[in-house]
């Protein structure tokens, strides 16, 4: 047989393994919704609640690379502790397992008819709740016709001379199966792939158990690439998340490596009583290895937590998050303390909306990485507040409210939609940035290659036009929410009056890069992205705007408030109807 008849059906499988174990655990994370990180956000108090966490969140998702990225997301923003983080990567570990226990039924036989019903869920019908049962059952029928195809083209490996020798290796030289599982999973970034070969190989006889199990503890290794790759560029302390991943996985592979033949003749023992097949062998091997290794470092967490901390040294530069001000259980009871409560949630999300912006104008001026570590940290931040608060207006909405407060939840939800857009404009100006330093670096490389010295004016960096405009859109976002807290009229019509002036500044931008791009002292791409700043800037003052409006417009009648010229000499602003 060649070896096109062996990798053909081998990669082509993995590649329908793959594909079905990704739909599949898309459709379990739609049908659950935003409960998957709420487990994580709420339920992590102690460290038992943290692995029970880690454990039903994997389960559900069936990916612990899924659990442990969420984790270092949820760290580097500073909802979830280092400690609570541990936990919860403990719990995905043992989670992770129930993937080995589902591919050890062997289901490959009814493959193509569970595709079938999938398919017929996700095409035959419009309601969004069978379309995700659809793809959960759709995934699950792909992952074991996979399978079936990986041990198709897996089965003549053991009747080739260099991979019987490559295995009695393995089984000599346990470390060598170790190595071998790190780099299979590393690279194919699914500790479950690795096992679902594993458990082919063995279910076939090309594999003893001796070989398998080193291999088995390698995949614990090599899944938490994912995870370091995660943390890179981000706060230290999701950089010691994904640190304490790789302890307490690593350190788990040389405690049972070196106990793998009393290991081995327990799997075996186990095996015999239950009388169970190879794949469901290799699947209570994996959930063995992963519970053991929880029950014996689950005791030690504040010592890694030690560990982490002075490998990775360091100040954590987290915000600090505050715990929500809703409170569900009120919304029936009175609206108007509801109402209240969101209030001050709103006002929560400005004050991160507030830093996400000066982080923002700080990396502007200085390109400090650090800065954009911490709009981004803001950035999820305003998105997890609106995700509730929008989630908790809709439930008051439901209830029976006068038409004061019914207008009042109206605003607030619209409110929260802007600050959530401000939110976004920050990140598009650092993208924005980001695209333009890397196009001066390689236009620079270009022109340094070809011998020129370029006497174009380089509009990258830094602009102080730019840095005013930052400045009076920082000050409109800042007053908005004095504004909104106080219901201060007079200081929302010096904002009215402040927008004016933003928006003459940007027509000036715009027309100021125009023409240095008409001249020809500049590239296009620089202008272009200078005045994609200057707009992104104009957007979110026009965002802040809402909350003056909402002041002078709705709650205060047809007063004209006189702003004091000498300070800003515009317009006298009237208040509509």
């Amino acid at each position: 047989m060649s070896y096109q008849e062996i990798l053909f059906p081998f990669l082509g499988g993995l590649g329908i393994f793959l594909f079905g174990m990704k739909y599949m655990g898309d459709g379990l994370q739609k049908s659950a919704g935003d409960s998957l990180r709420e487990i994580l956000n709420t339920f992590t108090s102690t460290p038992l609640r943290s692995v029970l966490a880690g454990l039903i969140v994997t389960a559900i998702i069936q990916s612990s690379s899924g659990t442990t990225v969420l984790t270092v997301g949820l760290v580097s923003v500073g909802f979830m502790s280092l400690r609570q983080a541990i936990g919860v990567i403990m719990g995905a570990n043992v989670g992770t397992t129930v993937t080995a226990f589902i591919i050890g039924f062997n289901l490959s036989s009814y493959s193509l008819p569970i595709i079938g019903v999938g398919s017929i869920l996700l095409f035959f019908f419009k309601r969004e709740r069978v379309n995700n049962i659809g793809q959960i059952v759709f995934g699950f029928g792909c992952l074991f016709y996979g399978l079936k195809l990986m041990g198709e083209g897996m089965a003549p490996l053991s009747t080739l001379p260099q991979f019987a020798d490559l295995m009695v290796n393995v089984s000599h030289h346990p470390i060598l199966g170790v190595g071998i599982g790190t780099l299979l999973t590393m690279v194919l970034q699914s500790s479950s792939a690795t096992i679902g070969i594993l458990q082919q190989l063995y279910s076939q006889g090309s594999l003893a158990i001796g070989s398998v199990l080193p291999i088995l503890f390698g995949d614990n290794i090599g899944t938490t690439i994912t995870a370091v790759i995660a943390a890179l560029g981000v706060s230290v302390a999701a950089k010691r998340t994904a640190a304490s991943h790789v302890i307490f996985n690593l350190v788990g592979a040389i405690i049972f490596t070196t106990l793998l033949t009393p290991f081995t003749a327990v799997v075996v023992r186990i095996s015999d009583v239950l009388n169970l097949k190879p794949a469901m062998q290799i699947a209570v091997a994996h959930g063995l290895f992963n519970v053991s290794n929880l029950l014996i470092q689950f005791w030690f967490i504040d010592k890694i937590e030690l560990l982490v901390r002075k490998i990775i040294p360091g100040k954590d530069k987290s915000i600090d998050f505050k715990p929500s001000n809703l409170n569900e259980s009120i919304i029936q009871n009175s609206a108007a303390l509801a109402l209240n409560q969101a209030k001050i949630e709103l006002l929560q999300m400005g004050e991160y909306v507030l830093g996400a912006f000066e982080a923002t104008k700080a990396y502007y001026e200085k390109q400090d990485t650090i800065d954009m570590e911490n709009a981004s940290q803001y950035e999820t931040a305003i998105n997890d507040i609106d995700n509730r608060l929008t989630e908790y207006l809709v439930q008051l909405s439901a209830t029976e409210l006068t038409l004061s407060e019914s207008h009042e939840q109206t605003m607030m939800l619209e409110l929260t939609k802007d600050l959530e857009r401000i939110g976004d404009h920050c990140r598009n100006i650092i993208q924005n940035l980001n695209e333009a330093i890397h196009l001066e670096k390689k236009q620079k490389a270009k022109e340094k290659k070809a011998g020129k010295v370029s006497d174009r004016e380089t509009l990258i960096l830094y602009d102080e036009d730019v840095i005013e405009l930052f400045e009076k859109v920082l000050k409109n976002i800042r007053d908005s929410l004095i504004v909104f807290e106080n219901d201060d009229k007079e200081m929302a019509a010096h904002m009215l009056n402040r927008e004016e002036q933003i928006d003459q500044m940007v027509k000036k931008l715009r027309k100021k890069y125009i023409s240095i791009m008409n001249s020809g002292k500049g590239r296009a791409a620089d202008g272009v992205l200078f005045i994609d700043t200057a707009s992104n800037l104009e957007r979110m003052s026009d965002r802040t705007i809402h909350m003056a409006k909402y002041v002078l417009g709705e709650r205060y009648g047809t007063e004209e408030i006189v702003v004091d010229q000498s300070v800003n000499p515009v317009i006298t602003v009237p208040i509509p109807e």
